[in-house]
């Protein structure tokens, strides 16, 4: 059965949760009047990102919400019911024992269908890491979730796909930021503030290596490798001091990006998958002819973990 999904990208402003639900809604409803089924969210949507960089953990405990009790997860679902549309956002989730973790959740209008926690968290110190993967079940497809930096690790998204994943939605706050890639940097916000005047130059910044020319150096072969359709989604225009730079896209199993959002407005794109590609494509093979007994041991070895790095106005730590 074919299914259309749209990806999204839109300005959240920091710690407004009543403001970035009300944009949420806003595209949900225009997304559903489309023919949408699905509509997916960057990460941290419904809270904004950066800013949580700066908080303490009394700070975050404020901000977080319990999934699924949270007033956030309620209003999802009201939007969800009203607008007929499966929503996928993200948010700061805390548990009864006051641990703090980076979640995503899936929400229709019967409710909460699904929450992923991010593995691999660095925005903030007092984050838990998540310690599983989620599968679960949209119109009879099989879909998971990875939250940016578990993308980055490419062990994640075989899992998820062998746990029997076909869409594999990856929310983001990414791009525009320093790292040791060469042309690799910030974007100056002024551009953003000078962007109906002078679109030209934003978008040579937006779409270079400090932006999508590196996201497409790796997050193409994540949908071809694993035979998978790619739900990418980020924020565009200023996330606390930082400048985003959007791109959200959806990318089919052969690789191909076949939709994605262009625009410096808030606005969503949306594609119809099919379930054809997803043996036609040679992910489907690639798959099917591993052979776990050469690499088992390899793959699964202990090692020390790395330190994240959190970006911290114009430097790297």
């Amino acid at each position: 059965m074919n299914i259309t999904i749209s990806t999204a990208q839109f300005e959240n402003k920091s710690g407004d949760k009543e403001y970035n639900l009300s944009v949420i809604e806003k595209l949900a409803a225009q997304a559903a009047s489309q023919g949408s089924h699905v509509i997916a969210f960057h990460e941290c949507s419904i809270t904004g990102y950066t800013f949580a960089r700066k908080l303490s953990k009394e700070q975050l405990l404020d901000i977080a919400e319990i999934i699924p009790e949270g007033k956030s997860i309620q209003r999802l679902q009201q939007i969800a019911e009203k607008h007929n549309i499966t929503i996928l956002a993200g948010l700061f989730e805390k548990d009864e024992k006051d641990f703090l973790y980076k979640a995503y959740v899936c929400v229709d209008k019967t409710g909460l269908k699904a929450k992923y926690r991010k593995l691999h968290p660095f925005i903030n110190p007092h984050l838990t890491p998540g310690n599983e993967y989620c599968v679960f079940d949209i119109m009879g497809w099989k879909c998971g979730i990875l939250i940016c930096y578990d993308n980055n690790i490419i062990e994640n998204v075989r899992a998820t796909k062998l746990l029997g994943a076909d869409i594999i939605f990856m929310p983001h706050v990414t791009m525009c930021t320093p790292s040791t890639r060469p042309g690799a940097g910030f974007v100056n916000p002024d551009l953003w503030q000078n962007r109906v005047a002078d679109p030209t130059s934003l978008r040579l910044e937006f779409n270079g290596m400090k932006g999508r020319d590196w996201l497409m150096k790796w997050l193409p072969s994540r949908a071809y490798d694993n035979g998978a359709y790619i739900v990418f989604s980020n924020p565009i225009g200023m996330d606390d001091d930082q400048l985003k730079n959007g791109c959200s896209m959806i990318i089919d199993p052969f690789g191909d990006v076949i939709a994605e959002c262009r625009s410096f407005d808030d606005s969503f794109e949306s594609a119809v998958l099919t379930p054809e590609k997803l043996t036609q494509a040679g992910g489907y093979r690639y798959i099917q002819a591993r052979r776990p007994e050469l690499y088992r041991e390899i793959i699964g070895q202990e090692h020390l973990s790395e330190q994240k790095v959190v970006w911290l106005n114009d430097k790297t730590v």
